[in-house]
């Protein structure tokens, strides 16, 4: 008998049973953990667990669950990553507020701190008020967020800011913007660029809405301030983009991936470097990534391949158009694989995908190994589908 009934894309309902490839034979990631290795370095960003049972408007009060949300830190490390802490996979932008994410990264710093956990954290202007923001505005609003980060403990990535790309008229406010902030900057920090599909409020962002041209100006701007900048993520989902500026960039400034279409060659790179990896997919597939990570390490660029070539139809769904909502994915699969006991999302964003894709997760996520109990994500999912009419 089937596991399941599953609706698939051409309105089918077809029975489906888990195959549970193996996917450990690599053995762990190193003892000093992939992010530490020296071949590559390796962040996941993570999400929150929403408090399903605060007696409060999902849409209107943010609530956390915070023993699962830090839980779910410790198993990112325990996997050989490095945590990626409030970023846009921790729904900033998208329901979690300056408040809570302050909290967030307070309480990350304070698990991370024993160990010397390898971590970093999203540098924001999503506290400023709404409506226009002059240039100064954004940089001081960076620079507030900038102060906890540090505190905190972790590496600062400077995320994009909606309030910039609203204010900018030239690509020469751009410079003038981060160049207050980088030249004021009490340590070097990572740049973010996000790209239109994940936020498309931040089309243009540079000052051009052509990626190479924009990726040129984020170059020199890299170049003229190197001294704080020790790396750029980039987020675009063009890998002949992230290619030709991770060549174009100074040195000793890394340029990390944020491709979640074509992770596995940019991570594994070529004759002429390699991107690092900050990645909202790694928190999918952390298993899997921390053993290829491993292979890697280990001078098996075969095994690597073989661990995580399967992931990328996986994270394929996860991040398909409109790639902004990519955050539902990422915590259905964490449930799924009992991270957490329920599929509630901060702003009651667990609605915003289709049981349909859902589906396809749970089939991919299978293919690829990243459900470490099956039976449980069987049973985990047999109630959506209830709840859709699939009995």
């Amino acid at each position: 008998m089937p596991a399941l009934l599953l609706p698939h894309p051409d309105g089918t309902v077809r029975p489906w049973a888990p195959t549970a490839p193996d996917t450990t034979a690599a053995g762990p990631a190193p003892a000093a953990t992939a992010a530490r290795s020296g071949v590559r370095t390796a962040y996941a960003a993570v999400h929150v667990v929403a408090d399903p049972l605060a007696d409060a408007d999902p849409a209107d009060v943010v609530s956390v669950d915070w023993d699962a949300t830090l839980a779910f830190r410790e198993h990112i490390w325990s996997c050989g990553l490095g945590v990626a802490e409030a970023m846009d996979t921790a729904q900033r932008g998208m329901g979690l507020d300056w408040t809570t994410t302050r909290e967030l990264i307070r309480r990350t710093g304070e698990l991370a701190r024993p160990t010397a956990a390898p971590w970093c954290a999203g540098v924001g202007t999503d506290h400023l008020p709404p409506g226009p923001a002059s240039l100064d505005q954004v940089v001081s609003g960076w620079l507030h967020q900038l102060d906890v980060v540090v505190e905190a403990g972790a590496v600062p990535v400077v995320m994009a800011s909606r309030a910039l790309a609203a204010a900018a008229a030239s690509p020469q406010d751009y410079r003038d913007a981060y160049g207050a902030l980088l030249s004021r900057s009490p340590v070097p920090v990572l740049l973010h660029w996000l790209g239109e599909p994940f936020d498309p409020a931040l089309a243009g962002y540079w000052g051009h809405r052509d990626l190479g041209t924009a990726a040129a100006e984020l170059a020199a701007l890299c170049a003229e301030h190197a001294d704080k900048v020790v790396g750029v993520k980039v987020s675009v989902l063009d890998a002949d983009v992230e290619i030709a500026f991770r060549r174009a960039l100074p040195g000793g400034v890394s340029c990390y991936t944020g491709d979640d279409f074509n992770y596995p060659a940019l991570i594994e790179g070529d004759e002429q470097g390699h991107s690092e990896a900050l990645l909202g997919i790694f928190g999918a597939i952390a298993p899997v990534a921390g053993a290829a990570l491993g292979a890697l390490a280990a001078g098996d660029p075969a095994g690597y391949r073989r661990l995580m070539d399967p992931t990328v139809a996986l994270s394929r769904e996860v991040f398909r158009a409109p790639t902004r909502l990519y955050k539902v994915g990422v915590v259905f699969l964490a449930y799924l694989a009992g991270h957490q006991e329920h599929f509630r999302m901060v702003g009651g964003l667990e609605s915003a995908r289709s049981v349909v894709h859902l589906s396809e997760l749970l089939r991919l996520a299978d293919t690829a190994g990243a459900l470490p109990d099956p039976d449980l994500a069987v049973a985990r999912m047999r109630p959506i589908l209830a709840a859709a009419g699939i009995r």
